[in-house]
């Protein structure tokens, strides 16, 4: 954003996708956590093909950004070809990468900030947060033709919050703890003061106001600042989906991806009434139910004034988006999706069984790497 300088949306084309994974870098001497991102990165040798590969806010995460496409089979592409990449180049400098939204057993002081002025700038204003934010998750960015659409679609998408969460938890275990939740990692962003469900805003122009007041006041310096659930990526054209947890597999990744774009898909075209401000009622309710239950939540709907089983909305919204899945040609994510939701196994469930079965969560994390490795069904013909 410029000084006194309108914000500008770029347009893009309409369901246009993309991924972001934050991944873990471990030894695999103990599975611990390692700091080795920013020498990891310096030696590798990568043309950019698939998209990016980048620092996180500490030493143990890497990133990684798929190219925007059109369709999932793309994004399988991408994600694929940058998994392939990091995992050969970990291996060569005897380090190991896995998905999860957290570590089961690191200690957060140990971990280490990244170079750069970001980074310098988060862990001033944040303390100890920014260690503790050594989370991992996915991003689904979908790409719409307006800001009035971005922000139309930002409140819309709030609404499925929980449902993102349940179908992509991955963080069981927290400081060598079961913590009870299925997605923990979320209880760490959280913590930010700008987090959370969007404020009930108008349009582009309000939410150019808003963040106006934001900047003169020091609160935000950019839309960087806002740790929304959803949010408005202005400089893509795009809207972002950011409360899933890092899936255990790059086909997780995908489906999660194929629902986004279905769902988003089936919301501009059908543009359902929204009440932004009576969510936010019930919007971190809903959100802690969904992380700390999964596809046991119970939803509260401030509209008919109930409680409605998550799992039961979702398979019936799976169902729903089907038709728009054939036309996206990303029908067969879908049904695994609804299959997952049907069996209640997803992956805090395998998690939780895997390290009851290995009987310590060094070993667990161990399995975790080993199922990353794997390459996606989801390529053409596969």
């Amino acid at each position: 954003m410029n000084d006194g300088s309108p914000l500008s949306f770029t347009s893009s084309r309409p369901l246009t996708i993309g991924v972001e994974l934050e991944l873990q870098l471990v030894t695999p001497r103990d599975y611990d956590l390692t700091r080795a991102a920013t020498d990891l990165l310096a030696g590798l040798r990568y043309d950019d093909r698939f998209g990016e590969i980048k620092l996180e806010i500490t030493e143990s995460m890497i990133e990684v950004n798929s190219r925007p496409r059109q369709d999932v089979t793309a994004i399988a592409l991408d994600l694929d070809g940058l998994r392939e990449v990091l995992v050969t180049h970990c291996q060569r400098n005897n380090i190991a990468i896995c998905g999860g939204g957290t570590h089961p057993f690191h200690h957060w002081p140990e971990r280490r900030i990244c170079p750069g002025e970001r980074f310098a700038f988060l862990n001033e204003r944040y303390g100890y947060l920014s260690k503790q934010f050594t989370v991992f998750g996915q991003h689904i960015h979908i790409g719409v033709p307006t800001g009035d659409d971005a922000i139309w679609l930002t409140h819309a998408l709030n609404c499925f919050v929980p449902h993102f969460v349940a179908l992509s938890a991955s963080s069981p275990f927290l400081d060598a703890t079961d913590t009870g939740f299925e997605s923990a990692r979320l209880n760490a962003v959280s913590a930010f003061p700008l987090s959370g469900q969007a404020p009930d805003i108008a349009d582009w122009r309000a939410f150019v106001d808003y963040m106006g007041v934001l900047k003169s006041c020091g609160v935000a310096e950019s839309i960087k600042d806002l740790y929304w659930d959803v949010r408005p990526k202005p400089e893509y054209g795009m809207v972002e989906v950011r409360v899933c947890d890092t899936p255990l597999s790059i086909d997780r990744a995908v489906e999660l991806a194929a629902f986004a774009q279905c769902l988003a898909c089936h919301l501009l075209r059908e543009r359902p009434p929204i009440a932004p401000a009576m969510q936010a009622l019930v919007a971190r309710y809903n959100k802690f139910q969904a992380c700390r239950f999964g596809f046991k939540a119970e939803l509260a709907d401030p509209i008919k004034r109930r409680k409605e089983a998550l799992g039961e909305t979702l398979i019936r919204l799976l169902d729903s988006l089907l038709p728009d899945a054939e036309d996206l040609g990303c029908r067969r994510p879908l049904e695994r999706l609804q299959a997952l939701v049907e069996s209640g196994y997803g992956d805090a469930a395998w998690l939780r069984h895997t390290a009851a079965g290995a009987g310590n969560l060094h070993d667990l994390t161990r399995a975790a790497v080993a199922r990353f490795a794997e390459p996606t069904r989801y390529r053409p013909h596969s």
